[in-house]
């Protein structure tokens, strides 16, 4: 299993439109970065990830699954790009802001540190286990 984080801004797609979706799950669209597409690319149906608000909130606030392979983004006619499908799995107990995930020596390496710009990212499975602990939820 592979472990990613899926950044969106709450204004525009929020942990609590996630959930609404239930087990049908939702497009991860309107990706336009190449090093983004690339990482969806790579994701297999299984794959876990953290939602985390951006902007302001600034946190991990849930945890997501991979419920569909790359395909083409439906928001586009261009075939460059291409998206996967992800289901809410649940929400976190404690959300992981961006300051304790920075403050956190452990984290240092983390793509979310050294590239928070990117809205899609993996995440290494020693980062997942210190995230999950500190979001309060089970690995």
């Amino acid at each position: 299993m592979q472990y990613w984080l899926f950044k969106s801004e709450p204004s525009t797609w929020s942990w609590d439109d996630q959930m609404a979706k239930g087990d049908i799950g939702e497009e991860w669209d309107g990706v336009r970065n190449y090093q983004a597409r690339n990482f969806m690319r790579q994701m297999e149906i299984g794959d876990r990830g953290f939602f985390y608000h951006s902007q302001t909130e600034k946190a991990v606030v849930g945890i997501v699954e991979v419920v569909a392979l790359a395909h083409p983004d439906s928001t586009t006619d261009d075939e460059r790009w291409e998206c996967v499908d992800i289901k809410a799995i649940s929400p976190v107990k404690t959300p992981v802001t961006l300051e304790m995930i920075k403050n956190d020596p452990r984290l240092a390496e983390m793509v979310l540190v050294k590239n928070s710009r990117l809205s899609v990212q993996p995440v290494a499975e020693a980062e997942w286990r210190i995230v999950c602990e500190m979001a309060g939820v089970d690995p």
